[in-house]
């Protein structure tokens, strides 16, 4: 063999060896190297994006999930030109349309967030996106299959505020591993300890990526949301830039509580901070009149409703539970938030009240004007999904199952179905601990 041929066996070796290894540069490699041999044929180079332009990609719901969906990241510098392609799942024509850039500043730092609404898609139809800048940087592609009538499953969390998040973490890898048909996921709220700190937003925004960028995600406001750094109160701005729900409630509390559809489920997400927002500590503007505007709007979206099924979510648990503990007591009965609400839920028929706050696992059965029904809404405490603890409570007269003591982590899935609802609750390894079943012809 001559000098020639071999130099020319060992450049192409060496450029064979660059180009795997500098593919391990980028997240998902191989992907992001098919999609770019294949441009470059085309006469367009794709950059695949670096982790730095495209962080915590999310699907977050839409008012109406059959024909749209929020799509969200971010990244650590301005990116002007952020768009979002998308396709019919195995299609090669693909739509565009622009996202924000919008910075968001707390606790010392500063992170770029980029959203938009896909709208005009067809119920119950599978698609595909990525997000991107430009012309040619773009992510890998992402499943996005929009509601229909069909059964659906649904992933529920509770409060999962933490000090270390590895347990919350494991909890949604694994039961979104044992659940690969999720649908939608919700969060009741408290998704962090401190609402203010940076890190801890980084950290559960990781923490869903199981999940994150190819289901979409419903939120609920939690009192730790609304915590500074000083343990004091303000308004939830992490909590509000982070999460682009429907912006279907009162401008002034623009996207703390709202609704949404999906499927045959009317879903309201209720804000149940009126304590935090009427603080003396509160550092923001106090809003003595928050359940004054929602009752009213609640009152206008349930008598709008159309779906078969309707599901409230809120994070205080409308029910007292009463303990005993040096200095303090509490009488069982029913909390501020159930003594306004429930008559409500009681007026417009609503099929299932889910809450949190309280970091226990309660089903309570079907409860109509503050005692044991059956043709009443069924209430549910969803427990706790991270590692904080709380008093152990006294058992309420209409406990109907309270999961062991002392208290463990748990998750919830619901089933939807043309004719029924089934709840369930697990412990983190998949045990299954309790099951209802809400059904209507």
């Amino acid at each position: 063999m001559n000098k020639s041929k071999l130099l020319k066996i060992i450049i192409a070796i060496a450029a064979l060896v660059v180009l795997v290894i500098g593919g391990y540069v980028y997240k998902d490699a191989i992907q992001s190297r098919i999609a770019r041999t294949a441009a470059v044929v085309s006469g367009q180079e794709i950059r695949p994006l670096l982790d730095s332009e495209s962080r915590y990609i999310r699907q977050i719901v839409a008012q109406d999930n059959s024909t749209s969906r929020t799509i969200m990241w971010q990244s650590d510098s301005s990116e002007a030109d952020a768009v979002i392609e998308y396709r019919l799942a195995g299609s090669e024509n693909t739509q565009t349309i622009r996202a924000t850039d919008k910075a968001f500043t707390d606790d010392g730092s500063t992170t770029y967030i980029h959203e938009a609404t896909l709208t005009g898609l067809t119920p119950n139809t599978k698609y595909e996106y990525r997000v991107g800048y430009g012309d040619d940087c773009r992510s890998d592609w992402y499943s996005l299959e929009t509601a229909g009538s069909s059964v659906y499953d649904v992933l529920i969390y509770p409060d999962s505020q933490s000090g270390d998040y590895s347990a919350w973490e494991q909890i949604v890898k694994d039961s979104a591993h044992r659940n690969p048909r999720t649908a939608l996921y919700i969060s009741m709220g408290d998704l962090v300890d401190n609402g203010e700190q940076d890190y801890q937003w980084r950290t559960w925004l990781n923490s869903i990526r199981p999940l994150s960028a190819n289901v979409p995600l419903a939120t609920t406001l939690g009192n730790h949301e609304m915590y500074t750094l000083d343990w004091k109160m303000r308004e939830p701005y992490a909590y509000l830039n982070y999460f682009a729900v429907p912006p279907n409630g009162n401008e002034i509390f623009n996207r703390r509580y709202y609704s949404y559809d999906f499927g045959d489920v009317h879903y309201v997400v209720l804000d149940t901070m009126l304590y935090e927002s009427n603080h003396e500590d509160n550092h923001d503007t106090h809003h003595p009149d928050l359940y004054d505007v929602e009752v009213q709007w609640l009152r206008q979206d349930l008598a709008a409703n159309t779906k078969k099924w309707t599901v409230v979510l809120m994070h205080r648990d409308p029910f007292q539970y009463a303990f005993d503990r040096p200095g303090a007591s509490r009488d069982v009965g029913f909390d501020d938030e159930g003594v306004l609400f429930m008559p409500i839920f009681d007026e417009f028929n609503v099929d299932l009240v889910l809450s949190a706050h309280l970091h226990t696992y309660r089903n309570r059965g079907h409860v109509r004007n503050f005692n044991r029904d059956p043709s009443g809404p069924l209430y549910i405490l969803t427990g706790i999904a991270g590692d904080a603890r709380r008093p152990k409570w006294k058992q309420h007269p209409l406990d109907v199952y309270v999961a062991p003591q002392p208290e463990t982590n748990n998750y919830m899935s619901m089933t939807v179905t043309p004719n029924k609802l089934i709840i369930k609750s697990f412990l983190p390894d998949g045990t299954q601990l309790d099951e209802s079943v809400i059904e209507k012809s």
